[in-house]
């Protein structure tokens, strides 16, 4: 009779756990700054609140997150480019993918890029001119576009490859960028850099800007942003797409 109750008892309690987290429903995404820094953190918490499925993000860049989607160790992968652009990317770097048709790729907003500079610096506009020979390395310092007479510090992300790539190409004209620079990681660690740095500039999501930094006027520039899954996308990744599309929308970043 004990071991029944007992039975019973483990039973319930084994219930009451999977009614919360630790048997909660999880979808596992990772991508670049456009994904994770517009989309994915900001509509998080109320994504939860309404659904009750955990969401899992991981900043890893897009290449290192199609693959881990590719294996099954994440639910989505997420891009700041187009699904062309993407398999462009991804076999230039020696990650072709044989069978696009095995995938879905689904358009869940755009991502502007912001240039941004330590808050106290004075230089309020930068033209594209002046983009291109400050991330080259033509132009080695601020005095030469109207600010201080201090050397210039780029500072890139070295886990944002996709927006790294269509910065160059339509800022720097496909240009390289100059090998003067500090590598970071993430866009916390891109927006630090600059915030102790007066002499730093670099770029990234809107999400970077906030009190600790400034954002120069500068010429527009925004990709798509994509998610993507191998097959159809499952249920639970369904109520993430429509969420997103849906009341979602009050919490996307431009």
């Amino acid at each position: 009779m004990k071991k029944i109750q007992v039975a019973i008892a483990l039973a319930t309690l084994f219930c009451a756990l999977c009614s919360t987290a630790f048997c909660a429903e999880e979808i596992r995404v990772a991508g670049g700054a456009g994904p994770v820094e517009n989309i994915l953190k900001p509509v998080k918490d109320a994504f939860e609140a309404a659904t009750g499925i955990k969401l899992s993000i991981s900043p890893s860049g897009a290449k290192n997150a199609f693959q881990d989607m590719d294996r099954g160790v994440l639910d989505v992968a997420g891009a700041g480019f187009g699904w062309d652009e993407l398999l462009a990317t991804l076999k230039k770097e020696g990650a072709e993918v044989k069978k696009p048709e095995e995938y879905t790729s689904i358009v869940v907003g755009k991502g502007s890029v912001f240039v941004v500079v330590h808050k106290d610096n004075p230089v309020a506009k930068l033209s594209k001119e002046q983009l291109k020979g400050i991330f080259t390395g033509k132009i080695a310092n601020w005095k030469e576009v109207g600010g201080a007479d201090a050397p210039i510090l780029v500072v890139l992300g070295k886990m944002n490859p996709a927006t790294n790539k269509i910065f160059r190409e339509m800022m720097l004209d496909n240009e390289p960028y100059t090998k003067e620079l500090l590598e970071t990681t993430t866009s916390d660690d891109i927006k630090s850099a600059v915030a102790f740095t007066p002499e730093a500039i670099a770029f990234g999501a809107s999400t970077m800007i906030d009190s600790s930094v400034k954002s120069p006027q500068t010429p527009e520039v925004s990709r798509p942003i994509i998610l993507v899954t191998k097959g159809k996308p499952s249920a639970k990744v369904k109520k993430l797409l429509a969420y997103i599309r849906g009341p979602g929308q009050q919490f996307v970043k431009p």
